[in-house]
């Protein structure tokens, strides 16, 4: 089975764990490479839909792995118990919506190894949220797929409070110190995307004033960063 570069990097992320659940699953792709490849003994695979579940069973049959790979309907981390897997998969969701997963199942996020997130959209909103709730990033990539950029992180509960700059709500903190090649083109898009938003702040208002402090910070700091490349 080929992966496309977004579901593979988010599967090399899996390492020395022998269960997982996949939330939001989909097709079950990510469950079926993981122990076709042997890099994991048995997966999960949920959805809180009808529809992805029963094409997720389908190709599961179809690899003959229903005796590894369970499909389960029902939403978040609703589908699992505490220590049930050892680790976890959201992927293709907002930033928002996985916050409130892992919110309402905190029990469950705490009894996993790992989590390996991946954000399509406000990634700034689920960093703050880790950072202000005693979770720790151990991992990260960017990748770019499709002409659009993807982050992925690779976070745990360590019950460590953290005080940190919140520019790195914005950028990866991570792929910054490892002066990752595509970090270095994510920041050079970081840094046209609030431009031009700048650009188009023109009113007088307190609301627009207090946005385009914020971002005139911003864009200096990742003029900061890219000349660390």
């Amino acid at each position: 089975m080929n992966l496309s570069n977004r579901l593979e990097k988010i599967s090399n992320m899996i390492t020395e764990v022998e269960s997982v659940v996949d939330v939001g699953t989909d097709h079950a792709y990510v469950p079926i490479y993981l122990v076709n490849n042997n890099i994991i003994k048995r997966a999960i695979a949920s959805d809180i839909n009808k529809g992805p579940v029963k094409k997720a069973e389908d190709n599961v049959s179809k690899y003959n792995l229903q005796s590894k790979i369970e499909c389960r309907l029902g939403g978040g981390l609703t589908t699992i118990k505490p220590c049930e897997v050892e680790a976890g998969i959201i992927a293709g969701m907002g930033g928002n919506l996985i916050r409130d997963i892992i919110e309402e199942r905190m029990n469950v996020f705490k009894s996993l190894k790992y989590l390996i997130v991946q954000p399509v959209q406000n990634p700034e909103v689920l960093r703050e949220y880790i950072y202000k709730s005693k979770i720790e990033i151990i991992d990260e990539a960017v990748i770019k797929e499709d002409n659009k950029f993807y982050e992925i992180l690779k976070i745990r509960y360590n019950g460590k409070d953290q005080i940190i700059d919140p520019i790195y709500y914005e950028i990866s903190k991570i792929l910054l110190e490892r002066k990752d090649s595509t970090m270095k083109e994510y920041l050079e898009f970081k840094l046209r995307k609030y431009n031009s938003i700048c650009s188009t702040l023109t009113q007088n208002t307190e609301s627009a004033i207090k946005r385009k402090k914020e971002l005139d910070k911003n864009i200096k700091k990742i003029e900061e960063f890219l000349l660390c490349f």
